[in-house]
């Protein structure tokens, strides 16, 4: 028995104007055809007022965008007066000699505090490193802790009352829990820098006494150093900044660049 086909009532009606529908069409494009016209005209408009309308949008858009950019960077807005005015005192194409950089770094203070004079490397390349304690200090206090079960339980509670940590070689297992404290703040223990050691209160003695570490940044071959302070004088200034050089080695450092806490960088002869 063949298959019964059901229809409902105003199905053929509906499927009789979709045939005629389908013929106009047919003969619209038969006509189009020729008379050389590749579409209906109405299309055309369309399409044309669309590019049209397209194109007005476009600049508005870019003028907008543009207009939002530069509300985000607004210019001279960087530095503030003060900063502008010293810098003009700086000449920016030329490297200075340690004596003469000195010299002007103490005129460009602000008197208002006691700034840290800082040194500035690129270098040769990334992995260098090192100790040195220099002749004058940093004129920073360095606070030194050595590592027992009660700094750790501090360090737990997010305690941290120090800037070098020293640690025996059976204490690691233990600090291991908080490394993920101390490692983001350069604060763990390393046999690299000498703060793993068996005998923690001589090397604890030896950065309490000035000694710092140097090395360059994980990513890129720079080095970021604290020389010591205004206050120091230029002859104090020098022994540090050229012990450092020394211990660091000329061969390594590509450029140096002397500055204090608020001054322009000083570009300075190695």
């Amino acid at each position: 028995m063949g298959k019964i086909r059901v229809k409902a009532f105003g199905d053929e009606e509906l499927e009789q104007k979709q045939r005629e529908e389908e013929q106009k069409r047919k003969e619209a494009k038969i006509a189009a055809a020729k008379s050389g016209a590749a579409e209906p005209i109405e299309e055309k408009v369309e399409t044309v007022e669309a590019a049209e309308a397209a194109t007005e949008e476009t600049p508005k858009v870019e003028k907008k965008s543009r207009k939002l950019s530069e509300a985000k960077s607004p210019k001279g807005a960087f530095h503030s007066e003060k900063y502008e005015k010293l810098s003009e005192e700086v000449d920016k194409t030329k490297i200075y000699a340690l004596k003469d950089a000195l010299e002007l770094l103490e005129k460009l203070q602000r008197k208002s505090f006691d700034e840290t004079v800082e040194l500035h490397l690129n270098m040769i390349s990334t992995g260098i490193s090192g100790q040195i304690t220099l002749p004058h200090g940093t004129g920073k206090q360095t606070r030194v802790a050595i590592a027992d079960e009660k700094l750790i339980a501090e360090i737990e509670k997010g305690i941290i009352n120090f800037d070098v940590l020293v640690a025996e070689p059976q204490m690691m297992a233990k600090l291991a829990k908080v490394a993920k404290i101390l490692g983001p703040r350069g604060l763990m223990p390393n046999p690299k820098n000498g703060t793993i050691t068996p005998k923690p209160e001589e090397v604890a003695k030896k950065y309490a006494g000035g000694q710092i570490n140097f090395k360059t940044e994980a990513k890129a071959p720079i080095m970021h150093l604290t020389v010591g302070k205004i206050s120091f004088g230029a002859s104090k200034l020098t022994d540090n900044i050229e012990a450092l050089i020394a211990a660091i080695k000329k061969a390594n450092i590509v450029n140096a660049t002397l500055k204090s806490t608020m001054s322009p960088g000083l570009k300075i002869k190695i």
